[in-house]
């Protein structure tokens, strides 16, 4: 499948960085990690990311670690940060964001 690789500009890299201050910028990715209130919480979480990252047909490095979730996003293929990855971040938060809403 096809997909833009058209790297972010630093402007909107800052303008989403800005919006979402939860995520860095580190090592040429975005990064951020979740306290999810119990190891289950934090895992159904990362299955809601999962199903929507299959969905967008892009996949962040996920590393779980008890209750805290670390998601890190770049596009690979296009040698650094698109709006692919941006995204999929925002969408992860509004994932995490609803389920804290669930409880």
């Amino acid at each position: 499948m096809a997909y833009d690789r058209t790297l972010l500009s630093p402007d909107a890299l800052q303008t989403f960085l800005t919006q979402h201050p939860a995520w860095k910028h580190e090592g040429g990715m975005i990064r951020r990690t979740y306290d999810a209130p119990s190891f289950l919480e934090g895992i159904a979480f990362v299955e809601r990311v999962a199903k929507a990252a299959e969905a967008a047909d892009h996949h962040p490095d996920i590393d779980i670690r008890w209750r805290k979730v670390t998601l890190a996003l770049v596009t690979h293929d296009a040698g650094g940060l698109t709006p692919r990855d941006t995204a999929l971040a925002a969408e992860a938060d509004r994932l995490f964001s609803e389920g804290a809403a669930v409880r």
